[in-house]
């Protein structure tokens, strides 16, 4: 075993580019939230883009190398140190055996990426090294990381010095803006509640983590009367039993929405107002509770056009880090 884990932090797991193929079977794509730091954190210490890494929420762990290493910490603003002596996020960084990584305070972000060299050597679970924890699937024994632990690290070639400019990463700009494409319940309702949907300022509540993110602070939905279909509920936002695409939007009671991300379940009985644009799913990743955001109506060209910007933003940031 390469990497013993001393002290956990809060909610670090074993992610990598997710599971696509099983959705229909309920079990969610997964993968690390924040793809693009993700891909960025492997290719800094010389591995696959879609190789296992650690997720790290809001608090870094404390993990001990038995051998010559090298790492990278993408994401979130979360100094990582090695033997108390702090070193730069977005750069690869060479640790020996014996030597402590550590981190200090959060500074901007929400989620940061572990990378070392050779990946994490979990095994392979429906084609993905993910953690799924709702069905105690993938990653590390199906778990969030516990004290004692100790990680299997595949062979790696990386180097140390290398590193992504920092116009090319960007947590971008604060009130977050979240693009939204309105989906086939938006007739739902009233023509009055929707233009506030999008004109007020919500904040992320608490409530925020790798199967959704709740925001608060906005003005509660006006439903248009009608009369609830057998099996729908009682409540106005119910209906009756849908698929949920990822980063579906729901408002359970017209009050708070609810975006969906990587392990959320995959289908329910609750109206979705439209789908946050996939090229802003990874800004929600690193969204801190009681930030605020607004949501911003876009059209299908519209997000498929930020698609190919945040595609070609990727390929552009690659080709530097592998040139």
């Amino acid at each position: 075993m390469a990497v013993k884990v001393i002290t956990p932090g809060l909610a670090t797991s074993v992610q990598d580019l997710g599971r696509p193929g099983y959705y229909h079977s309920g079990i969610p794509e997964g993968g690390g939230m924040d793809r693009f730091s993700t891909r960025i954190a492997n290719l800094l210490v010389g591995n696959d883009p879609g190789a296992a890494v650690l997720e790290v929420t809001f608090m870094g762990p404390e993990l001990e190398f038995s051998k010559p290493l090298i790492v990278a910490v993408t994401g979130g603003e979360l100094p990582p140190k090695v033997n108390g002596v702090e070193q730069p996020t977005w750069e690869s960084f060479a640790v020996q055996a014996g030597d402590r990584l550590s981190f200090g305070y959060l500074k901007a972000g929400a989620r940061a990426y572990i990378a070392i060299s050779g990946g994490i050597d979990v095994p392979i679970v429906l084609g993905s090294r993910s953690t799924y924890v709702l069905g105690a699937l993938g990653g590390f024994e199906g778990r969030v990381l516990k004290a004692g632990d100790e990680l299997p690290v595949g062979e790696g070639s990386g180097k140390a010095g290398l590193s992504l400019p920092s116009h090319m990463r960007g947590l971008g700009a604060m009130p977050a803006e979240l693009r939204m494409l309105p989906g086939i319940y938006w007739h739902r309702i009233t023509e009055a509640a929707g233009k506030r949907f999008f004109e007020d300022t919500w904040k992320v509540a608490p409530e925020a983590d790798r199967i959704g993110y709740r925001f608060r602070g906005g003005t509660p939905l006006e439903f248009m009367p009608r009369v609830q279909p057998f099996g729908a509920g009682s409540d106005p936002s119910n209906i009756v039993d849908a698929c949920y695409p990822y980063g579906s939007v729901q408002v359970p009671s017209g009050t708070e929405p609810i975006v969906l991300h990587r392990d959320a379940v995959s289908g329910g009985g609750y109206m979705m107002l439209g789908v946050v644009i996939s090229a802003d799913m990874d800004r929600i990743a690193q969204l801190q509770p009681h930030t605020p955001a607004q949501f911003v109506p876009v059209t299908l060209e519209e997000a498929l056009a930020a698609r190919a910007d945040r595609t070609a933003a990727l390929a552009k940031a690659e080709e530097f880090l592998t040139a």
